[in-house]
């Protein structure tokens, strides 16, 4: 592993057409400035997970940024990348800690880790050969659309300030504030802004309460300025894995793409062989953080994002990035005034993001081009998604079956299932 960087041409500039490699950076100045907005980047969603969550927002921080520390170390500096929040987890998180409060969800968040790096292991030793078999886009899709779908009703108690059936109008129309500036930022803005639509939308809408006087500040004002993040350890809740064994199919799609997104941005097909790495030490990430009260974590998209409209794909960055989230992590004050958001805020967030969750999912099935007209990809992906979205829930003995987890379940036991019918027919 190379622990430093060659220096990009003169440092100042990118030449129309050059990128900045991974293995490169520009001057201290310009390298910090981009490290910078990669926090930024990423800031807007992985704070959000914790505050749905119920998660300490600076310990999430934290492990935020020691995670993508760990990451660029485990690929052996190679492969950009920030470990943000995974939303992945929100579903489980909430079940688990309805149950067994916020130590049983840890320890969901470190078997999922755990088995996530085991899968890195295996995929060092074997490729990701057996990965493509077991998750075609049409199972990957169909995955990752219930995922978000399934929190559809979480995001409207939140519109609604909480209760369905007593609707808090002041929180409805800040939400409806929020939503409208997402929208408009994401259309009527160009680069790094517009990628910034639901941070910006945060702020007005929480400007929006405050006006409304909504939002309690005594808890901000009474935090100190500087001290370590809360940290918690998990109780061993085995009835709550169920909930999270999805997640990791979830977790490998996301890292498998991620490695492949950057390999093909950066031009170098080589990337592709941290792959195994990257699985492993994103489970790593996601064990540590389970274990001391993180949330668990995921190869960002945002920064990617970051990474093409600027070229430049130096590691150096993202260094700057984790140093930077952890010294956020450090300020109370800081996680006092993130706790500070209404449901409204929240709600408005929401409606877009776990709808952009799910349309990640239909994303999956164009971009791979699946065929609908074929009874074994309808089935597959009308079983799952209804199960998913409608939320069948079953309990067998100490064990609960969410619909997220039946839903995966059914994804890939009836597509293979079908397939092997169909094979047999031939």
């Amino acid at each position: 592993m190379r622990f430093g960087w060659d220096l990009h041409e003169d440092g100042k500039n990118v030449r129309d057409g050059a990128i900045v490699n991974p293995g490169e950076r520009l001057s201290w100045p310009r390298t910090i400035g981009f490290g910078g907005q990669h926090v930024v980047a990423m800031f807007g969603a992985t704070f959000l997970v914790p505050l749905l969550t119920g998660f300490p927002p600076t310990t999430t921080l934290f492990f935020s940024g020691a995670g993508t520390l760990l990451f660029l170390l485990i690929t052996r500096n190679r492969l950009p990348s920030y470990l943000g929040s995974s939303f992945a987890f929100i579903a489980p998180i909430g079940a688990a800690m309805g149950g067994g409060g916020m130590g049983a969800a840890l320890f969901g968040i470190m078997v999922t880790g755990a088995l996530l790096a085991l899968v890195g292991v295996i995929v060092m030793v074997t490729g990701t050969r057996w990965i493509e078999v077991l998750m075609p886009p049409v199972v990957t899709g169909a995955i990752v659309a219930l995922i978000g779908l399934n929190l559809a009703s979480a995001a409207t108690n939140n519109v609604v300030g909480g209760d369905p059936a007593k609707p808090d109008n002041g929180a409805v129309l800040v939400a409806a504030i929020t939503l409208a500036t997402v929208l408009v930022v994401a259309v009527a803005f160009r680069g790094l802004i517009a990628r910034l639509s639901i941070l910006v939308g945060v702020v007005v809408g929480y400007i929006a309460a405050l006006i409304a006087g909504q939002i309690d500040t005594s808890a901000f004002k009474e935090a100190a300025w500087f001290g370590l993040p809360d940290f918690s350890t998990p109780d061993v809740t085995w009835s709550v894995v169920p909930m999270f064994l999805p997640v990791v199919l979830v977790l490998i799609a996301e890292n498998v793409g991620h490695v492949r997104s950057v390999a093909h941005l950066a031009g170098d097909d080589t990337i592709n062989r941290e792959t195994g790495r990257a699985l492993f030490a994103d489970g790593l990430a996601t064990t540590i953080a389970g274990g001391f009260g993180g949330s668990a974590t995921t190869t960002y998209g945002e920064n990617i994002g970051v990474m093409t409209a600027t070229r430049v794909f130096s590691t150096a960055a993202y260094w700057v990035a984790g140093v930077v989230a952890i010294l956020l992590s450090l300020s109370p004050k800081f996680g006092a005034l993130l706790n500070t958001i209404p449901a409204g805020v929240l709600g408005g967030i929401t409606v877009a993001l776990y709808g952009l969750i799910g349309l990640i999912g239909i994303r999956i099935w164009l971009d791979n081009r699946v065929d609908f007209a074929d009874p074994v990809n309808q089935f597959t992906a009308a079983a799952a998604l209804v199960i998913g979205i409608g939320n069948l829930t079953l309990t067998f003995g100490d064990l609960t079956f969410t619909g997220i987890a039946l839903g995966t379940i059914a994804a890939v036991v009836i597509f293979h299932g079908m397939s092997a019918l169909a094979r047999l027919r031939q």
